[in-house]
């Protein structure tokens, strides 16, 4: 607590915090995960005790499909309570016309960031968000389980395949009975169509959409890549997996259950706690390869952003705000305290960082295999295609059908979708 105070004063110290003249009150949104509404908390505390203005955080479901759907509601009523939204890097097209443009008011910040990221959030010209920290997903594994069986890191979803299954046999032998061998999101939401790109593009069956429009979803390798992780389902991984989201996959996991997990940086924190019982036993890599021609890892690119309604009656403060958490000094402090990934490209080499979170460096190797999911080709149609994909994927791992003829159903319906216009 003492180090928290410490650092927070330094930053507030750093930083301009240019309030207005008569305080505010205003509301964030967020779903945070873990330990996040925490820390995003005490960013804002600091925020308020230098300005003088009141932030009310409004919560939101861990599920990125629920909150895409309130924001939608909120945004297309004009909702003037909520002054700044928390988005995901692919929604920026889809709500741009809803945003304030931030170029202006962020010019003095924004070459600090990574490019791409300020890309990506860049509609037409219009900067409509200022990113938050970035997010790309990897293998964590039990180290000491795979030491005590002699087992190696798996670098092919084949090898982690068998390697799940043998120690999660053996540790069942030995007593262990509620050890299972692989957990991922598996729910029918946005997380699934994430897994679901990973597999299919390590696996070489392309990215659902390429960059161009083409639609590529429908061929062997992809199909090959869905019915490899149905597989999974009641093998190596819980049958309730199909029900899982981020949460529960590191529920299975932190409670010891779990010999490896896919899921996002704010897990390794988390997963290091003093509550944790695989407290130093465990490592991430990246994420496997599959077995196809151009197979390779493939993390799917995540990342919030913070921006701010084009309804919001304090827009001055509320771009303050976005500065304020979006700053070098903010997003250190939240990595320090979560092991988020920060966006602003000289705290990678920050010895405070490289100190009290040393994965943050390290997952530069994940970074250069991200591949970003569809939404730049089909613009603001991103969630229609998403829905369609993770259904698809879904029915196929629920046993409803063979992944073969629902991706072949599912080209048919994106097809018509794009003829529809995107």
């Amino acid at each position: 607590m003492k180090l928290r105070r410490t650092f927070l004063a330094f930053a507030a110290g750093a930083m301009l915090a240019a309030g207005p003249a008569q305080a505010v009150d205003m509301a964030i949104v967020s779903g945070d995960t873990g330990n996040g509404l925490q820390v995003l908390r005490e960013i804002l505390d600091q925020f308020e005790e230098n300005t003088g203005n009141k932030v009310t955080i409004v919560p939101m479901p861990t599920s990125t499909t629920d909150q895409f759907g309130q924001y939608r509601l909120w945004l297309a009523a004009q909702n003037t309570d909520i002054d700044v939204y928390q988005t995901d890097v692919i929604w920026a097209p889809q709500l741009a016309n809803q945003l304030v443009d931030l170029t202006e008011a962020t010019r003095d910040v924004v070459g600090a960031h990574f490019p791409s990221i300020i890309e990506s959030q860049t509609v037409d010209g219009r900067l409509v968000a200022l990113p938050v920290f970035t997010d790309a997903p990897a293998l964590y594994y039990r180290k000491d389980l795979l030491d005590k069986y002699g087992a190696k890191v798996p670098t092919t979803w084949a090898e982690l395949t068998e390697t799940a299954k043998l120690v999660m046999d053996k540790e069942r032998e030995a007593g262990h009975t509620d050890m299972w061998g692989f957990v991922f999101q598996g729910n029918a939401y946005e997380g699934l169509t994430c897994n679901a790109l990973e597999w299919v593009k390590s696996n070489g069956g392309g990215q659902i959409i390429e960059p161009d429009g083409t639609i590529s979803i429908n061929n062997p390798q992809a199909a090959a890549a869905v019915e490899m992780a149905k597989g999974w389902v009641g093998t190596i991984s819980p049958p309730g997996v199909l029900a899982y989201q981020e949460e529960e996959a590191r529920g299975v996991w932190q409670t010891g259950n779990s010999v490896f997990m896919r899921n996002w940086p704010y897990a390794y924190s988390l997963s290091n706690g003093e509550d944790s019982a695989v407290k130093g036993k465990f490592d991430v890599t990246t994420l496997p390869a599959g077995s196809g021609e151009g197979a390779r890892s493939a993390a799917t690119l995540g990342g919030w952003n913070l921006a701010v309604s084009k309804y919001s009656n304090n827009p001055e403060a509320a771009i303050e705000l976005v500065k304020w958490i979006a700053s070098p000094e903010m997003q250190k402090y939240r990595t320090l305290r979560t092991s988020n990934l920060p966006t602003i490209q000289t705290l990678y080499d920050d010895a405070d960082v490289a100190r009290e979170q040393p994965i943050v460096p390290r997952w530069k190797d994940v970074f250069l295999n991200a591949v970003p999911r569809p939404s730049a080709p089909v613009k603001i149609k991103y969630n229609e295609v998403s829905s369609q994909f993770w259904t698809a994927v879904h029915k196929t791992m629920s046993g409803e059908g063979t992944a073969a003829d629902n991706l072949a159903e599912l080209e048919i319906s994106l097809t018509k979708l794009k003829g529809a216009g995107w």
